[in-house]
């Protein structure tokens, strides 16, 4: 089989948690994934648009992962005057299209999720509105007004609609998700929050498996 037909999906929402916590490993699979395999990353988009506040229990629930997260996986830091500062809303949408955004403008897809990611979980700011978003694209090198022109076009909101529908069509509804595709065949990949080593053991033996 041609090593070009090898892709791997790395499927996240820049307003996922549990991705801000698996971002050590995901440098280290970028380091150490063997150069004929192709990744690709894609958001996943875990909630529409909404202005409407974050119930008092949804908000509970989060911070409770919070916690979680930062029992797991040592090292992991959140910043929980989020919860005070602001008025959480339950939308990443706008998170989502701003990546596109950024990677539509200048490819910087990754600087603008690890932006956003900052700016969420270290400095308490607030990614479902646009000034937080802008405020990171202009920290990462782009234009904001054009940023901000484009994040709110329609062509974004179409690039994210066939985005989303691309994670359905490699029945992906959860993240952090990885999925190995080799050739027409998708295997999901069971995720270590540690080390990337599990990982590329288990692309090695299902490409072994599979030629």
């Amino acid at each position: 089989m041609n090593p070009a037909t090898t892709i791997l999906y790395y499927v996240n929402d820049p307003m996922c948690s549990w991705c801000w916590g698996f971002r050590p490993v995901l440098l280290q699979l970028k380091q150490q994934l063997p150069p004929d395999i192709q990744l690709q990353t894609l958001v996943g988009g875990l909630a529409p648009d909404s202005q409407q506040p974050m119930s008092p229990d949804l908000q509970r629930d989060i911070q409770g992962a919070w916690q979680r997260i930062q029992q797991v996986i040592p090292g992991t830091r959140f910043n929980f005057d989020f919860w005070t500062k602001n008025t959480p809303r339950r939308s990443t949408y706008p998170a989502c299209r701003a990546v596109i955004a950024a990677r539509e403008l200048a490819d910087r897809a990754d600087q603008m999720t690890y932006g956003i990611q900052q700016a969420y979980y270290l400095q308490a700011r607030n990614p479902s509105d646009l000034d937080t978003l802008s405020e990171v694209a202009s920290r990462i090198g782009l234009d904001a007004e054009a940023f901000a022109e484009l994040m709110q076009s329609e062509q974004i909101h179409t690039l994210l609609a066939e985005e989303l529908e691309q994670v359905r069509a490699i029945h992906v509804n959860s993240y952090p998700s990885l999925v190995l595709k080799i050739g027409d065949q998708l295997y999901p990949l069971k995720l270590d929050y540690l080390s990337a080593a599990n990982i590329l053991a288990e692309i090695s033996h299902l490409r072994s498996s599979d030629s």
